[in-house]
């Protein structure tokens, strides 16, 4: 008795597991159609280890981030920062955030040491913003970190087979977007709002960051490339350390939208 329940939880989990691989392999086909319906022919030997460089520091910095978040929850230290003033919190993780990010920007490639220090306070600051999230479903969690790789995946592959420099002119409008993203999270904080305000502030800070930041996506792949093809020049020094800040960024962002998508619906279920 005690064997069919857990054959009927592994099928159950599997098929979960098809349905979602499948959903993400539809989203590439879709979003490459879309997006993407002049190609290029193929990336040149720097342009491809420049991407892969750029990429596997990214995913080594939202590993460092993912752990040091755990720990700071597992050590009360979550609860703590949630406890705090959060206005003290916020700027708390502004200044160490940005000056962190511009060490390592600033930094020059010679000094790799000092370089990655930088990095992996920027791992911590954005570990101390994140731990908090922690206290939600572990389920919750994992399903949306499984949607921002599927979004991710997808849209770095249209940016890095798209022709060259066709998303590099989306700048502009990302950073409009993003000022009107980041007003509508604020605006709840500072000013008086009624419920349909606070639904239309909320809506735009959700679904409109989840499109800005998914732009982003496909506007900081290429413009990854066109450096790789400026330092193969010798027109731009190759940084692929601070090139993954971006990408890192664009992921936390969208991680931290589909949660709270998915928790918003988990909570009107």
């Amino acid at each position: 008795m005690t064997g069919k329940p857990l054959i009927q939880e592994q099928r159950i989990s599997w098929q979960r597991l098809a349905l979602t691989a499948a959903g993400v392999a539809g989203t590439v086909f879709v979003v490459d159609a879309f997006l993407n319906r002049d190609t290029r022919d193929a990336m040149s030997t720097a342009e491809r280890e420049y991407l892969n460089d750029s990429f596997k520091y990214t995913g080594g910095g939202l590993l460092l981030t993912a752990v040091a978040a755990r720990s700071l929850f597992r050590s009360g230290a979550a609860f703590r920062i949630m406890a705090a003033n959060p206005w003290l919190v916020l700027g708390v993780s502004l200044v160490g955030s940005i000056g962190s990010m511009m060490g390592v920007f600033y930094t020059p490639t010679d000094r790799p040491i000092q370089k990655h220090a930088f990095w992996l306070a920027f791992n911590a600051c954005q570990a101390a913003t994140l731990s908090p999230l922690f206290f939600l479903n572990p389920a919750l969690l994992s399903r949306a970190a499984l949607y921002t790789c599927g979004v991710v995946g997808s849209l770095a592959y249209v940016g890095s087979t798209a022709t060259n420099d066709k998303f590099l002119n989306m700048g502009g409008p990302l950073l409009a977007g993003v000022t009107v993203v980041a007003l509508s999270s604020l605006a709840p904080m500072v000013l008086p709002m009624g419920l349909r305000s606070l639904a239309l502030t909320e809506a735009i800070s959700l679904y409109g960051g989840l499109a800005v930041f998914s732009g982003f996506v496909l506007y900081d792949t290429q413009k990854i490339l066109q450096h790789a093809r400026l330092a193969e020049k010798g027109l731009y020094k190759a940084d692929p350390l601070a090139e993954s800040i971006s990408l890192e960024l664009d992921m936390i962002n969208i991680f931290i939208r589909l949660v709270q998508i998915l928790s918003g619906q988990q909570r009107r279920k």
